[in-house]
């Protein structure tokens, strides 16, 4: 089958930092679903993956990442009970295993959902991975619900992936007052799109809150960098708030801030589910149907912004230059 990957850790302008090749079909067993891909998304932990993980060395065989698609399966192993063979499927995938950039490609059937109905495959390639960062963070790590109904939330990153659609789950799902953080035109205006109530320069964060109104607020996500907005997360966080964060830091995080405020803080990898087999498992298929069902009632909306054509070298090398930028606006799709 025709596959993307690499077998050294380059800049992308280097010639070799994507390489076309050909690789066997994998065949699914126990849990397994062999899908036929037709779409994929790019992630930012696709170039940080791209970036680290061949440092200084060569591999054996190109290795194959990416962390969203679509397609329909093909084949199932001997303990698959939650799908068949032709259903449409979307995914984020595991961390641990081969990923997307592939004709084809092995899944769990417990971290897949049925695709969206309403949404095209390049629409619906780009919603798994952000969705359901977003939906765990936000409900299983802290734990908002009906009683939180109208209390504001914060969300430092607006028009990235994740932020695109935890605006639109905070304010549509969980009817939260959205404040989200943007500074250029055109982010701005893609956060009031995807329904942020208030709009903020995150480069004079305490201040701008403020100035819309807020002097604390219930619920902060930082989709950008934990320790950059550490200060002012601390400052704007509401005693008794909660704290939220998907970016890791190089840095110890400063917990004890947050104590006078008796304020919970909490990570959240999308990836620690399939990583460490985790007995809710089949959560991440159960969000990813609801979210199929928000979709295709009109809910919740694609946050596709960019699409390409074709599996190949170039592809991704482009939409991997793109996330590095960081002037990526909502998600950047590969239709196979």
């Amino acid at each position: 089958m025709k596959a993307v990957g690499f077998t050294t850790s380059l800049p992308i302008e280097a010639a070799d930092s994507f390489i076309d090749f050909e690789t066997s079909i994998p065949i699914p067993a126990e849990h397994d679903l062999l899908v036929k891909i037709k779409a994929v998304s790019v992630n930012p932990i696709d170039f940080k993956i791209r970036q680290n993980s061949a440092k200084d060395k060569v591999l054996d065989a190109p290795k194959i990442i990416g962390w969203d698609a679509v397609g329909v399966v093909e084949a199932v192993g001997n303990e698959v009970t939650l799908f068949k063979k032709g259903d449409e499927v979307y995914y984020a995938g595991d961390i641990n295993k081969p990923g997307s950039n592939a004709a084809y490609q092995l899944i769990d059937e417990r971290i897949a959902g049925n695709k969206p109905a309403r949404l095209s495959d390049a629409e619906a390639a780009a919603m798994p991975l952000t969705t359901l960062t977003a939906w765990e963070v936000m409900f299983d790590r802290m734990h908002i619900n009906e009683s939180d109904k109208d209390k504001s939330i914060l969300i430092i990153g607006g028009a990235g992936g994740v932020g695109s659609i935890a605006i639109q789950i905070a304010k549509k799902v969980a009817g939260l007052k959205v404040i989200a953080t943007a500074s250029r035109p055109e982010t701005v205006e893609w956060c009031k799109q995807q329904g942020a109530d208030i709009v903020v320069n995150h480069k004079d964060l305490v201040s701008e809150v403020q100035k819309a109104g807020f002097k604390y607020v219930d619920f902060i996500l930082d989709f950008v960098n934990t320790n950059t907005y550490w200060d002012a997360m601390a400052e704007l966080i509401k005693p008794q708030g909660h704290i939220a964060s998907i970016t890791g830091s190089a840095e110890p995080v400063a917990l004890n801030k947050l104590k006078g405020k008796s304020v919970t803080f909490s990570w959240e990898l999308m990836f620690t589910r399939s990583t460490f087999q985790t007995g809710d498992m089949t959560e991440q298929h159960n969000i990813l149907n609801k979210a199929a069902a928000l979709f295709d009632n009109g809910t919740l909306k694609t946050t596709l912004n960019k699409t390409l054509h074709g599996l190949n070298a170039d592809n991704l090398k482009a939409a991997h230059r793109l996330q590095e930028s960081g002037k990526a606006i909502g998600k950047t799709v590969i239709v196979f």
